[in-house]
């Protein structure tokens, strides 16, 4: 986690979308996704965005 527990240095998630993933539909994961690319400083592929 980064010092301000905010994601995972790792995946980039935060710690719901960690719990969440598992049980997450196509679409939400698709959103998580998004999300974590973005946390990453890469620009989602238009499908994800």
């Amino acid at each position: 986690m980064t010092p301000d527990r905010s994601h995972c240095e790792g995946c980039f998630r935060t710690l719901d979308e960690i719990r969440a993933w598992s049980k997450a539909s196509g679409a939400e994961r698709r959103v998580i996704w998004a999300a974590l690319l973005r946390r990453a400083g890469v620009t989602p592929p238009e499908e994800l965005a």
